[in-house]
């Protein structure tokens, strides 16, 4: 090769691992998801495999995890946010579960959702039912054969409709309400009534041959009852009620219903102080648990245990640190280690170097700052009035970075101990902060803004670098821009600016990561200069991907969804 005597230009990106054996990143393959859809679904978290197993779903995966292990598994055969999952209790159809996702949507028009049955150990798609409900299915259930599925759409009739999922043909359909429905179930022992509930109606209804046929609830005379929005429903455990048919609905102000055929026969008044969001019946002896919005006491919270008769019940502590607490499902979770109430919304998160600190950055314009091992605060500051976008600490350990929507980036040296004086300031940012990344030698500092500029600022006076020759030169610690030539090629044909929100470069600085509007993440090699680069695209995200990075062994990718609450 040709040899130069000119001085050799520094390397580009700091590469924390080189003396070892650089390792391209080939392939990506999900390996854990953190996030449960529950803001407006319900009855959606199910134990599998007489409790070994749970499955949930968020965005557009459906999730199974072991319990003992943690270990997850994923059907990932959705293109948007799943609704509703259900999983088939008859013995015959053990693991056979049934999913849906939203349909026409604004900014997704003229897609017809469709309701997959899978198994949920091997992930293979049993069968597709193709649906007419536009907007979307909210709610599916199997029958006590486990043969029937009934659904429930989200278009204006909220239309309720029941298949031989196996041969994937509609037996009936019928609107359901004109407002909307929550929750419609099979009774447990039983293959043509079911029972649907919402906003302030319920109705129980009958398969007869092709056609549906419903009657509504009756109040009576019943004194303090009313026909209320209901949530939720359950039903009388089948060897000890069968002969009574009876039926358990949660009401939007707190109360529970009791129902014999479709007649009113008791009210249990304030089950819980707030909606009761979710009930399951334990078939076995009847006892019936209820999840809610509960402000919880010494007695207990917003899940409680009933007897058969719902006339006792034993609240549970959930210990969840929340003054209001909301259930919308029931499961054990996971082992918490540690957890931290903050006070107020966080936005962005760094761990420092040595793994001491980690800084974390609030909606509110504030900043906290907590030792890793026990969570205590070490120290906090709100200099700023509006949200910080990205906060960083230096390679050194001695800077503190915070960049801000003020367009502003602030600077802190932490061994000056918690007082946070601010010692600098970068000037001349043309809009809101959205990544940074310190020199490895923690002298300069580069910044992504909202205007789409990629500027570099020295560390700590803040005055902008712009001779070329000076930032040519400078070895970055680490990458997190989705700007400037060195990453031209992740940005796809006729792409708005917005549309690539994050990426990360791996520690041996071979790889990048992206995230985007679409709900990708894409794998290409660094530096990546040619326009339109060649890449593998991952999918599980079902709206926007908001951040990503690589484990410091470059082992894993961790990316952050935005209202698909994963």
């Amino acid at each position: 090769p040709p040899v130069s005597r000119a001085a050799p230009q520094p390397e580009k990106l700091q590469k924390n691992n080189s003396t070892k054996k650089k390792k391209l990143v080939e392939e990506l393959a999900l390996d854990h998801v953190f996030g449960y859809r529950g803001f407006d679904c319900r009855n959606n978290l199910h134990y599998l495999n007489d409790g070994a197993d749970i499955i949930f779903h968020t965005a557009a995966a459906g999730i199974v995890q072991n319990l003992s292990t943690g270990s997850q598994s994923f059907y990932l055969e959705h293109t948007d946010d799943i609704l509703c999952l259900t999983v088939n209790q008859h013995p015959k159809y053990r693991n056979v579960v049934a999913t849906s996702q939203i349909g026409d949507t604004m900014e997704n028009t003229g897609t017809t959702p469709s309701i997959h049955i899978w198994d949920a150990m091997t992930k293979h798609t049993l069968s597709m039912l193709r649906c007419f409900h536009s907007k979307g299915v909210n709610y599916v259930n199997f029958s006590a054969t486990g043969k029937l599925l009934v659904s429930v759409g989200v278009d204006p009739e909220h239309t309720i409709t029941v298949w031989r999922w196996q041969e994937g043909t509609k037996v009936a359909s019928r609107g359901g309400h004109l407002e909307r429905i929550f929750v419609v179930e099979f009774r447990p022992d039983s293959d043509t009534q079911f029972v649907s509930v919402g906003v302030k109606h319920m109705k129980f209804w009958t398969l007869a041959g092709s056609a549906l046929l419903y009657k509504k609830g009756v109040i009576g005379s019943m004194e303090a009852a009313k026909m209320q929005t209901m949530l939720s429903v359950a039903f009388g455990a089948v060897l000890l009620c069968l002969q009574n048919n009876l039926t358990f609905t949660g009401a939007i102000n707190g109360d529970i219903y009791v129902w014999k055929e479709h007649f009113l026969i008791r009210l249990v008044a304030k089950a819980h102080t707030g909606p009761v969001f979710t009930m399951y019946t334990t078939l076995r002896d009847g006892l019936i648990v209820t999840g809610g919005k509960e402000r919880p006491t010494k007695e207990g919270g917003a899940v409680k245990l009933w007897d058969q008769e719902m006339k006792r019940c034993r609240a549970f502590q959930l210990e969840t640190g929340q003054l209001v607490e909301c259930v919308r499902s029931v499961c054990r979770g996971k082992k918490l280690l540690n957890k931290v109430n903050l006070g107020h919304e966080a936005r962005c998160a760094a761990y420092s170097p040595d793994g001491e600190m980690v800084a974390i950055g609030m909606k509110n314009g504030e900043f906290v700052i907590l030792l890793v091992n026990s969570l205590k605060v070490w120290g906090k500051k709100r200099d700023r009035k509006s949200a910080i976008q990205d906060i960083r600490i230096s390679p050194d350990n001695r800077f503190l970075a915070v960049g801000s929507s003020e367009h502003t980036v602030d600077f802190y040296d932490l061994t000056q101990g918690t007082s946070l004086n601010r010692i600098g300031y970068c000037k001349d940012i043309p809009s809101f902060v959205i990544q940074m990344d310190f020199s490895a030698d923690s002298k300069y500092i580069q910044v992504s803004t909202g205007a789409y500029k990629r500027q570099v600022h020295e560390v700590p006076l803040g005055k902008q670098v712009t001779e070329a020759m000076v930032i040519e030169k400078i070895t970055w610690a680490s990458w997190t821009s989705v700007l400037g030539d060195e990453v031209i090629g992740i940005w796809p044909r006729n792409a708005d600016k917005a549309d690539v929100n994050c990426a990360c470069v791996t520690h041996a600085g071979l790889n990048i990561v992206t995230g985007d509007d679409f709900g990708l993440v894409k794998l290409f090699d660094f530096p990546c200069t040619e326009k339109f680069a060649k890449h593998k695209r991952y999918f599980g995200h079902s709206a926007h991907v908001t951040n990503i990075r690589f484990s410091y062994d470059d082992k894993y990718v961790v990316s952050t969804g935005g209202d698909d609450c994963r």
